[in-house]
């Protein structure tokens, strides 16, 4: 038996939500071989710094390698739809289907339906790579799953919603918040000011960095923003390309670049690709958090703060309100001066919204009283030995 955990990605932010569920598996439950699948080195050094050695010795490390000629094709296309990450499913189909369950963070996988035989098609698992309430949080491809381990009952409830089985959920926990100690607070500036984190997603209709981004900089390195300070740390896909592309809304939008002033102010801390971006050092160290739809506001409120949220939609879809649950935890506004108007009342008005942002929390990740890593793996163990029989 065996179950592998895909890290099909080209950047390292999906890494801490699988890691720790594939050394659980290898751990606790020695009689299914639990095989890594990685698309580049660095993955693998992500990898490797979260896994403890003994868990890692017990692991079969498969690199997901495509061929120089491979490589050459599928660079130029990456910045459009992800070719690299397709051309690697297809090239390494073998192993695949040699497993009983693939375990992935993304969709991707399920393009392996395809390319193997239905007697050795091997059970579907996905994780979440956040716990966020975007509409595109629910896909139909989540209905192809034969599992989904998620973060707690309020995905439980929108998948529900969506037709999914409800048998193949599993309320696992957040298994990224393992080995953090979520009541650090990383300092950065040493200056005694408040701290505000500044966290766009990168979809060109749902970011705020696009209209309002810069702006807001502007004003943090401005002499009356500078009674703060300011980490800007956007999704760390934001900056890998120039043109993003909404394929759920159809828009397309060539990304602003950082403000000069910015990057010379000594109270704002640039970072477009550090692994500090999804290790939550900003989201543990801030004071409080301004963002718009990144899931990584879940990870701010493991400790209650003020939030704040730019609505910097340009189609809007009446539906989507339903899901901006975490809109809840702080004023939403609508540009970057009718927020820096209010942020200098950021401590009494984060006040107010302490105890919806304890419910809103708590419905999203049920911390449990067992590792979520560990919860996960014995889920897999479950249905392995379900489909072997046993």
């Amino acid at each position: 038996m065996r179950a592998l955990f895909l890290f099909n990605h080209d950047a390292g932010h999906q890494v801490a939500h699988l890691a720790g569920i594939a050394a659980a598996m290898a751990r606790l439950h020695r009689d299914i071989e639990t095989v890594v699948a990685f698309a580049t080195p660095a993955i693998r050094a992500r990898l490797e710094e979260l896994v403890d050695e003994t868990d890692a010795a017990l692991i079969r490390w498969e690199e997901l390698s495509l061929s120089p000629m491979q490589a050459i094709v599928t660079r130029p296309l990456d910045k459009l739809l992800p070719a690299s990450r397709l051309l690697r499913l297809r090239a390494h189909v073998d192993l695949f289907a040699s497993a009983d369950m693939i375990i992935s963070t993304e969709r991707t996988c399920l393009r392996l339906r395809k390319h193997i035989a239905a007697d050795r098609m091997p059970l579907f698992a996905k994780v979440p790579h956040g716990a966020g309430d975007r509409s595109v949080a629910y896909h139909p491809d989540y209905t192809l799953f034969d599992r989904s381990f998620v973060a707690g009952p309020k995905v439980v409830d929108q998948l529900v919603a969506h037709g999914v089985d409800r048998e193949k959920l599993v309320v696992v926990g957040y298994p990224k918040f393992e080995g953090i100690d979520l009541n650090a607070k990383p300092e950065f500036f040493g200056n005694g000011r408040p701290t505000f984190v500044y966290n766009p997603h990168f979809d060109p209709n749902l970011s705020s960095w696009y209209d309002h981004g810069p702006d807001l900089l502007r004003w943090f390195a401005s002499e009356e923003g500078q009674a703060f300070n300011l980490v800007f740390a956007p999704h760390v896909m934001l900056f890998k390309k120039e043109l993003h592309v909404s394929p759920e809304y159809k828009i397309a939008r060539k990304r602003p670049e950082v403000p000069a002033e910015a990057l010379a102010a000594a109270n704002i801390i640039v970072d477009l690709d550090s692994p500090r971006l999804f290790d939550m050092s900003y989201t543990l160290g801030a004071d409080a958090y301004i963002g718009d739809v990144s899931s990584q506001i879940y990870e701010f409120l493991a400790r209650p703060r003020p939030a704040f949220f730019i609505d910097a939609r340009r189609e809007k879809i009446a539906a989507d309100d339903e899901w901006h649950l975490f809109w809840e935890a702080g004023p939403v506004v609508q540009s970057a001066s009718e927020l820096a108007a209010i942020l200098p009342d950021f401590a009494s008005i984060g006040e107010r919204f302490t105890q919806r942002q304890k419910e809103i929390f708590s419905y999203t990740i049920d911390l449990g009283d067992r590792p979520a890593s560990e919860r996960a793996a014995d889920a897999i163990s479950q249905a392995i030995r379900q489909k072997a029989g046993q």
